[in-house]
């Protein structure tokens, strides 16, 4: 009799959160993953791209400095799928919102050199790096969206009562916009023709 209880309610136990939970949180950490891995990809893609602006402006060497200083205090701060807390999200997106400043800048100096925007090296690893801004937002969307599924899965019933039987999770912190990142959200941009 115990058996057959346990066949019956067996299906409707697996319809609610036993399997989708970790499921959920394999996702994130996956996504989590994907998404430092960008960042990895444009850490390394900075030192060939620093060597090439510094052919050409040698003079700008303050901005060249803050780069690579930025790129060695993101490539500091790593985050663990496994531990990950909102201090922890916040600090690695404040680390790459500072290089992604760095990075600004470093590409606004091109705009006084007319030779290094026609240097076919430049133009590669330029195009490398927007290419990877670009997987790095979809990376966040991703993160962000595996987050958000998650979250429900631990919090809306009936997934929820599961995780309170069987589980335990908290909501993960969500991934935010860093006070630098803010800022510039903020300001509208300039478009001089």
């Amino acid at each position: 009799m115990k058996k057959l209880l346990l066949i019956l309610t067996l299906p409707l136990i697996a319809g609610c959160g036993l399997r989708s939970i970790p499921q959920a949180k394999n996702a994130v950490d996956a996504a989590l993953a994907e998404t430092t891995n960008q960042y990895k990809r444009r850490a390394d893609l900075i030192p060939n791209l620093v060597n090439v602006v510094k052919g050409y402006a040698s003079h700008e060497k303050e901005t060249l400095e803050g780069v690579v200083a930025a790129r060695a205090r993101a490539t500091q701060v790593t985050i663990d799928p496994t531990k990950v807390s909102a201090a922890k999200l916040k600090e690695f997106q404040s680390a790459q919102g500072e290089l992604s400043q760095a990075l600004g800048k470093l590409l606004m100096i091109t705009e006084n050199y007319p030779n290094l925007k026609a240097d076919q090296n430049f133009r590669d690893l330029q195009a490398q790096l927007e290419g990877t801004e670009n997987r790095i937002a979809i990376a966040r969307q991703r993160y962000i969206e595996s987050i958000k599924l998650f979250n429900n899965q631990v919090s809306v019933p009936p997934e929820s009562f599961v995780n309170s039987l069987f589980y335990h999770y908290d909501k993960m912190p969500q991934w935010d916009v860093t006070g630098e990142e803010k800022t510039t959200i903020e300001q509208a941009p300039k478009v001089d023709l």
